[in-house]
C-alpha cells in the first residue's frame, strides 16, 4: 500500500499568495516527506500528493472551484512529472453548492486542465459541492458525464495512416454517396472514437420540449434513483461477508444487498 504523502496547503493563508510559491512549498513538503518515508523503509512506495488549495483573498474562504485551483493542480502535477514520480492532486472541486450551471463550468475546466496536465490520480473528483464541504449524489451521476469527457481528450486524436481516413474520403467523394453516415469507417469508429453522455442531452429542441423540458438534474435524479433500486454490489463474495459481520458491527443487512 502506497502512503500517500498529502501537503494541502492554502494559497494566501498557509501558502503563499504567489501561485508559483504556493507550488514551490508543496512540492517541497511533499518531497520531504518522500525522504522520510525513505529514511524509515528504503524504497517504500508512495504518491506525491500536493495538494494545492486557494483561498479567495476577499474573504478567506477557500475557493475549490476557481481558476487558480485548476492552475495550481496542474502545475504541481507537471512538476512532479518533472521528477518522474507519481502525483495525485484534487481537481472537481466547485464552489457552487448544489449542481447547477456553476458547477457544471468549473468542475469542467479544472479537470480539462488538470487532467490533460498528465496528474496520475484526480482526487475529490466526483461528487464534491460547496468547496469540499458538501456531497451531491445527482451532481455525482453528472460528474461521470463530465470526467467521461475530459478522458475522451486526454487520449487525444489517432493519427494512423486509417485514421488519416483517405481512401475513405477517395470511396465517398467520388464512388459516393457523398456523406459518412453509413459507411464502413463510421460505423467501425462509432464505439471507439466517440463518447456519448450518460445524462447530458443531445436531443434537438423539438424533442426536449416534446419530453417536458428536462434538466440534467431531473435527468440525474431519475438515473441516481434507477441504480439505487436496481444496482447491488456483488464484489464482496457472501463469504467473506460472512467474515466481515463476525470481526465488525455492520448495521447493514446482507439482504439489502441483494435483489429481491
Amino acid at each position: 500500500m502506497p502512503v500517500f504523502l498529502v501537503s494541502a496547503g492554502q494559497a494566501g493563508a498557509t501558502s503563499p499568495a504567489a501561485i508559483t510559491g504556493s507550488v514551490v512549498q508543496e512540492i517541497a513538503e511533499c518531497l520531504a516527506g518522500l525522504v522520510y518515508v525513505n529514511a524509515v523503509q528504503k524504497g517504500a512506495p508512495a504518491i506525491m500528493g500536493p495538494f494545492c488549495f486557494v483561498s479567495d483573498l476577499r474573504t478567506g474562504a477557500m475557493s475549490g472551484g476557481s481558476p487558480e485551483q485548476a492552475l495550481l493542480s496542474a502545475a504541481a502535477a507537471q512538476v512532479v512529472q518533472f521528477y518522474d514520480l507519481t502525483a495525485g492532486v484534487p481537481s472537481g472541486m466547485t464552489d457552487s453548492k448544489t449542481p447547477d450551471v456553476q458547477s457544471g463550468y468549473e468542475k469542467a475546466y479544472n479537470h480539462a486542465l488538470v487532467g490533460n496536465a498528465g496528474a496520475n490520480l484526480l482526487y475529490e473528483s466526483a461528487g464534491m459541492v460547496a468547496s469540499l464541504l458538501g456531497f451531491s449524489m445527482e451532481q455525482l451521476i453528472i460528474d461521470n458525464d463530465i470526467i467521461g469527457a475530459i478522458q475522451r481528450t486526454i487520449r487525444g486524436i489517432d493519427v494512423s495512416d486509417e485514421a488519416l481516413s483517405l481512401d475513405a474520403i477517395r470511396e465517398t467523394c467520388i464512388g459516393g454517396p457523398n456523406h459518412f453516415l453509413g459507411s464502413e469507417q463510421t460505423l467501425a469508429r462509432m464505439q471507439t472514437e466517440y463518447l456519448y453522455p450518460i445524462v447530458g442531452d443531445r436531443t434537438s429542441p423539438k424533442e426536449w420540449e416534446e419530453k417536458g423540458r428536462p434538466s440534467i438534474l431531473d435527468k440525474a435524479a431519475r438515473k441516481l434513483e434507477t441504480i439505487l433500486g436496481s444496482h447491488y454490489p456483488t464484489h464482496v463474495p457472501k463469504h467473506i461477508d460472512e467474515q466481515i459481520r463476525a470481526a465488525f458491527p455492520v448495521h447493514l443487512p446482507r439482504n439489502m444487498m441483494e435483489s429481491a
